[in-house]
Formats: structure tokens, sequence, C-alpha cells
């Protein structure tokens, strides 16, 4: 997705994606923006309605039926649409949804009505005054993805299986040292931020402080809102919902992969049992690592969706467990799962939708860590457009 530049002339700016994506721009400014969020307060957040008083707010099923039925629903079709197509379901709607650009000047237009928005990414923009946000601020509404059942899990840290059963102190130190700067970052998301910017931030540094607060809410919260302490954890239930969402969603032309995708289990694309060493570890000692000197290539550029590794590798935890790391930027022409598979890098981030999709059209991708405990996918709309 794109962070975008809202002043008086347009400009270019590089932001996130999930999981991928590509570069984007533009900009407009709005002083309307600025009246109108000023003029609506957080009590009619709160109730769900527009500035006009006896308006009463709809629903999320009537919200969704409606932006459905106009065809007014979107998505970037790169691996989140699967979570989109199951809440229309749900509701008895067609799972078709228009192509949204990486940006939000469909939102903003009004050409999107129920827009997909990353919590961490799109939202802070379309809610935000900064620069490249919308300033919409309290006058927006959002479907949540764990909310509706329909959560599908995100980041995670993969590597081929074959590199894990012949590097098995390797995979583990790396998880031991990851999942620590992963629980600092959390512990200090305003310092990882900062950590983040410093190696090259894709965003502003006020876009990086807000993703920063919001990753850390998807590292310690599980899909039904309850707290996780255990860093990095598969959970079983979560882990199997992503799974039968993905059979049920992701559409393969190739016969044998279609076929392959069907049958495939939790335990043909992931092992818990690196994870529970390194957990279980209390010193990060793993014996001979058989490999020292390993990459880490991620889904996006340097932003704090992935602010655990740049904290990981600033505060010398990787280095502590006897490993050199370099964390490579993604957003390239090589996706995570590729870069993997033919031996460029060690390690990926990816979401486990695309792993499995990967897994049935041929890899063979092992998830050794999940990062993110609960889906980040909201679908934001107007709350004036959806009143009666």
């Amino acid at each position: 997705m794109r962070d975008m530049t809202r002043c008086n002339a347009k400009k270019m700016v590089a932001i996130l994606m999930a999981a991928t994506l590509t570069m984007a721009s533009l900009a407009g400014c709005s002083s309307n923006k600025n009246e109108k969020v000023n003029d609506q307060t957080k009590e009619t957040e709160a109730a769900g309605t527009s500035s006009d008083s006896t308006a009463i707010a709809m629903t999320s099923e009537e919200i969704i039926k409606k932006a459905a039925s106009e065809g007014k629903v979107g998505n970037w079709g790169l691996g989140n649409e699967y979570e989109v197509q199951a809440l229309l379901t749900k509701y008895g709607q067609p799972i078709t949804y228009l192509s949204q650009a990486f940006d939000m000047d469909g939102f903003d237009d009004d050409s999107i009505t129920l827009a997909s928005a990353m919590t961490f990414n799109e939202l802070g923009l379309v809610k935000n005054s900064y620069d490249g946000g919308y300033n919409y601020g309290d006058t927006v509404g959002t479907i949540d993805m764990n909310d509706e059942g329909v959560a599908m899990l995100e980041d995670n840290i993969f590597c081929t299986r074959t590199f894990a059963e012949q590097n098995p102190n390797t995979v583990k130190a790396f998880i031991y040292a990851s999942m620590k700067g992963w629980k600092y970052a959390c512990e200090n998301p305003e310092e990882a931020a900062e950590i983040v910017y410093k190696y090259g931030s894709s965003v502003s540094s006020d876009h990086q402080a807000y993703m920063a607060s919001e990753v850390k809410k998807l590292v310690e919260t599980d899909t039904k809102g309850n707290a996780v302490s255990d860093f990095g954890k598969m959970d079983e239930e979560a882990m199997s919902q992503t799974l039968e969402l993905a059979k049920k969603y992701i559409s393969l032309d190739d016969a044998t992969a279609a076929d392959k995708l069907s049958k495939l289990t939790l335990d043909d694309v992931r092992d818990t049992s690196y994870w529970e060493a390194a957990e279980a570890s209390t010193d990060g000692n793993f014996g001979t690592l058989e490999k020292t000197s390993v990459k880490i290539q991620l889904k996006w550029l340097p932003q704090a969706q992935f602010m655990g590794y740049y904290v990981a590798l600033e505060k010398g935890y990787y280095s502590e467990v006897g490993l050199e790391v370099e964390v490579v930027p993604g957003g390239g022409d090589i996706s995570e799962t590729t870069a993997v598979t033919n031996g460029t890098v060690d390690f990926g981030v990816t979401w486990v939708a695309n792993l499995i999709a990967a897994n049935a059209g041929g890899m063979d991708l092992l998830e050794v860590s999940q990062v993110y405990q609960r889906s980040g996918l909201v679908l934001v709309y107007k709350l004036d457009n959806f009143t009666k």
C-alpha cells in the first residue's frame, strides 16, 4: 500500500504491503476535511451516526449488504481478499470486489465506500492529519475481520523444510533472537519506530510511530481479543481457520495445484517444534550453529510492520546467539516465497495464505513462527454514507 502526500502538489511516497505490494502516489488538499472532522464529535463516532443527530447508524450487516449491492467493496487482491470474500459469503453476498489502488483515493472520492485497510497502515492514513493523511478523524467506522469471525493470520517467519531439517540450531537461534526483538519492540514501540526509521523507512516518522503502536496490538492480541504473551506461537485454532478459508477461497488454475491445495493439512505448512525449543530456552544457547550468516527477506520496505527484526539487529540480539543477519527489504521483482525457495535468502516474512498457495503450487515452505496473532485487515467506511 502506499503512503499518500495530501498537500497542494502531487508527490510520490512509498509505503507497505501486506503481503507483494508496489509503490503508489498522489495527493490533493482539502480544507473541507478539517471542517468536517472538527464538526464531528467523539460521541457521534460512538453512536455510529453522521453529524445529523436524527440519523440512525446501519449495522455491520446492513453496511456490507449496501456496499456489496452497489459494487463498492474494495480490496487489493494480493492475498487478503479471501477474508473479504468470506465476509461477503457470511452475509449472503457475491464474492466479487473492486480492485483497489495502493492509496485511499477511491475511498476519498466514494468510488469505493467500503475499502480495505490495514489497521497499522491505510487506516492511519485515512484517520490522521500528518503528512500523507486524509484527516477523516472520527468520521469513519470499521468492520473488523477478527470480530466477524473470518480472520486469517498474516506475518510469519518461514524457511524451506529442507533448510530447517539441515540447520535446526540455526532456525531455533534465529527465532529466539527475533522474538526477543519483537518483545522489546512491543514494550517500546516509540523507540522501535525510531530504529526502523533509521534503517531507511518508507514512510514518514509520524506514520512510522502510528504503525508501531498498531502492530504491537497484532502481536500481543489474538483473533478473539485475548492477550498473548508467548511471542511467535502458532495458535492451532487460528491456523486451522486460516487454512480452511484458504482452501475455500484461493483459486488456482492448475488442476494439480488445486487438488494439492484441497488436501493440505497444517503439518504441510508449519512445524511448531522449532519455536517451542526457542521459547523454552533461557539463554539462547542451541549448541553449534550449522550456518551463522543468514538473510531474511521482508514482505515490503522497512517499516514498523517488521520492527522486531530491526530491533533485534540494532540491539545485538542476533549476534548474541552467534548469528550475522541481513534484513533484506521486500517489494522487488522476487517475492519472499520465491527468494526463500531458490536460496537467495534463508528466511522470509509472508502471510499464511501466501505460504499455503505457494506450497499448493509446488514449493515446500515451512512456517516456524507466527508473529501476528490476529488479522490486521478492516473495511473502513464513512459514517455519513451508511445511515438511515
